[in-house]
């Protein structure tokens, strides 16, 4: 898989990586179905720690661009796919920012849609 870590980015690698994975099924490198690596294999072949990476792969997961299925392993879904980079991200951005602020996933959903319906 292309994926390359600047330690000199302003950017913190879970998210580098988090990006570069919706960014390779957007473009269909990485097509739906796709199992991605490991977390310990991509962590020690991108040199970073498992929680860096276990933590990208949970992101995607929220953002419904991944779904793991535990021993079977984490794949890419066919939503990821078909959906622009900049919309994934930001889902993903949002979903990060509502679990930090505790916000429950029916009352996350139900701001979205109260937001979309307003304009």
């Amino acid at each position: 898989m292309d994926i390359t870590v600047d330690p000199d980015s302003a950017t913190p690698p879970y998210d580098q990586v988090r990006r570069r994975i919706a960014e390779l099924a957007a473009s269909g490198t990485l097509p739906a179905g796709t199992k991605l690596p490991p977390v310990r294999t991509l962590a020690t072949d991108l040199g970073l720690a498992a929680n860096t990476v276990a933590r990208a792969y949970r992101e995607l997961e929220a953002a419904g661009l991944v779904e793991t299925r535990g021993r079977a392993g984490t794949v890419v879904t066919s939503r990821a796919t078909g959906t622009s980079v900049q919309a994934q991200l930001a889902a993903a951005d949002y979903a990060a920012r509502i679990r930090a602020l505790g916000v429950t996933p029916e009352t996350a959903l139900a701001l979205v849609r109260a937001a979309l319906d307003a304009g």
